[in-house]
């Protein structure tokens, strides 16, 4: 008994020595502030101040573990995965996708473009970069990506408004207003939309085409625009009847022949062609019916006057 108290009394001396070396090295020295509250919290480990506990090094060990292994995931590039799929199982995964103006543009290709599986994590979901894939789609103008917490898409879409249908070579397509190709024509609901025909007709669509509604009771008679040589227009009317314009002076064309037709009724005639490209004349051509009938009607005419009359 006597032998192991004066261990244990050795032990404890042997300590208090070490707690003596320990505060006669820092005797005397000055530590910054940011190292004093460490430097005390120390000394009290030395001294048997601070009572460690129990499970201690095992929770430290199971800490320094988790934090290396989520370092190296970030450092892989696997930190994105990582939060998706923690916070997808705690109650963020996405369950509803709101949209709204999405009329030529399908629901599947939308949901396509989000990117979404069974697991995707609202919090970790990237609206920008969603919104920005939308925006490339064919119909649509403008798009709006919304994360509604905890379990909501909202996505807004603004799609073109087509304007007209253009014939190059072979291909029709849906244009807009700027004259850029939407996506190629198959959709039977625009099939009453005016035709722009030939290169260049395009890109000159939308400003010819107000100019031609400045005069309605003509604008809404023509059912094809066509461009001749990227220099100057024809006008082909629903009955068949082909305007030629001029190259330069179209509006002054376009009232001369809108008069024309309420004085004279020139375009419901059996008229296959006005021609305006003169500037001192109009040339109407008729057409095949109405050109033989006319032959005819001269020769009888000729007849008559060259039969000779009656004598007394």
């Amino acid at each position: 008994m006597f032998a192991l108290k004066s261990a244990q009394v050795a032990r404890k001396d042997v300590d208090g020595s070490a707690v003596s070396r320990a505060a006669n090295v820092w005797d005397g020295l000055v530590l910054p502030r940011w190292l004093r509250r460490p430097a005390r919290v120390l000394g009290r480990l030395l001294g048997g101040e601070v009572a460690v506990p129990r499970y201690a090094a095992t929770t430290m060990t199971a800490v320094f573990l988790s934090a290396t292994g989520v370092y190296g995931a970030i450092l892989g590039g696997h930190g994105p995965s990582i939060v998706q799929a923690v916070t997808a199982r705690s109650g963020f995964a996405v369950e509803d996708v709101r949209m709204a103006g999405n009329r030529e543009t399908s629901e599947i290709d939308v949901l396509q473009e989000l990117g979404l599986d069974g697991w995707t994590s609202l919090i970790g979901f990237d609206a920008d970069a969603a919104r920005e894939r939308i925006a490339k789609m064919p119909w649509v103008t403008g798009a709006s990506v919304r994360k509604i917490y905890p379990n909501v898409i909202e996505v807004e879409i603004a799609e073109k408004k087509p304007l007209a249908i253009w014939q190059h070579g072979q291909q029709l397509s849906l244009i807009d207003g700027a004259g850029r190709i939407i996506v190629p024509f198959n959709h039977q609901r625009y099939a009453t939309l005016p035709v722009f025909i030939g290169p260049g007709a395009n890109e000159r669509a939308g400003e010819f085409m107000a100019r031609v509604e400045r005069t309605p009771e003509l604008s809404a008679r023509v059912k094809a625009y066509i461009r001749v040589a990227d220099r100057r227009w024809d006008l082909r009317l629903e009955n068949g009847v082909t305007i030629r314009l001029p190259e330069h002076g179209e509006d002054a064309a376009i009232a001369e022949i809108a008069r024309m037709d309420r004085e004279q009724g020139i375009l419901s005639r059996d008229v296959a062609a006005v021609d305006m490209r003169l500037e001192d004349r109009i040339v109407v051509k008729l057409t095949p019916d109405a050109a033989t009938r006319r032959e005819a009607a001269l020769t009888e005419q000729a007849k008559k006057a060259g039969k000779p009359g009656k004598k007394i």
